[in-house]
């Protein structure tokens, strides 16, 4: 399970020492405990599914955080919420790549009937559970928007 490689990799950072690593994998612990405590109290175990889902939200935390301290000026945050971004991204699968969503866009618009801005939410439905995961929201939407339009 995913979450016992977070458990394990905890410990190598603490082994090896490694203050980054081991600050933001112990965050994404705390964000999981808070996740399993939301959805069922104690008795309550997270699955790989919902692991990902985490995740995935703290990535979105860092990239907006980083987006803002760079418009502050604040560079030397920007460059740890980077680094925590980095280390998250270890624990997700392979991202696919914009040409690899285009053509999930292509298949979705094709097999929704799209033809407009306002069938954005059928293709997007479509597309959510393929991407789940793989894929940045924010480029799926995107390519969605810019194949709609």
């Amino acid at each position: 399970m995913l979450k016992d490689k977070i458990q394990e990799d905890l410990k190598q950072a603490m082994l090896a020492k490694e203050v980054e690593k081991l600050s933001t994998i112990r965050m994404l612990k705390s964000a999981l405990q808070y996740f399993e405590i939301q959805k069922g109290g104690a008795g309550y175990e997270a699955t790989d599914e919902d692991v990902m889902d985490v995740i995935g939200r703290e990535i979105k935390k860092r990239r907006e955080s980083i987006e803002m301290y760079e418009k502050g000026g604040r560079q030397e945050l920007a460059d740890k919420e980077k680094l925590e971004l980095e280390i998250l991204q270890t624990y997700l699968p392979e991202q696919m790549t914009e040409e690899e969503v285009q053509v999930l866009v292509n298949e979705a618009i094709t097999q929704t009937g799209a033809k407009t801005m306002q069938d954005m939410g059928k293709v997007m439905g479509a597309l959510m559970p393929k991407t789940k995961g793989k894929a940045d929201g924010q480029l799926v939407s995107s390519v969605v928007r810019e194949k709609l339009s």
